[in-house]
């Protein structure tokens, strides 16, 4: 898998500060805004994000290129189905 320096996101969405369920709601409108196969990178802080990023792109199709957590900031690159 591509380190995520190597991912070049179309959109970058920063929903740190944003409490359940706004980054996954964020995520949602930014991945809607996008063409298929067009990447999203997505910054949050809600702990609630590692559990409902993933489970949310198993059910929608979209595909979870990468994950990283690093001082505090969890962020994800989401690939449009």
């Amino acid at each position: 898998m591509d380190s995520p320096t190597d991912i070049a996101p179309d959109l970058v969405i920063d929903a740190t500060g944003l409490a359940c369920p706004m980054p996954l709601l964020k995520a949602k409108q930014g991945l809607n805004s996008l063409a298929s196969g067009q990447i999203l990178e997505l910054r949050a802080t809600d702990a609630g994000a590692e559990r409902d990023i993933p489970a949310f792109c198993a059910i929608s199709g979209h595909r979870l290129l990468q994950s990283e957590a690093r001082d505090s900031v969890f962020s994800y690159w989401l690939q449009k189905r």
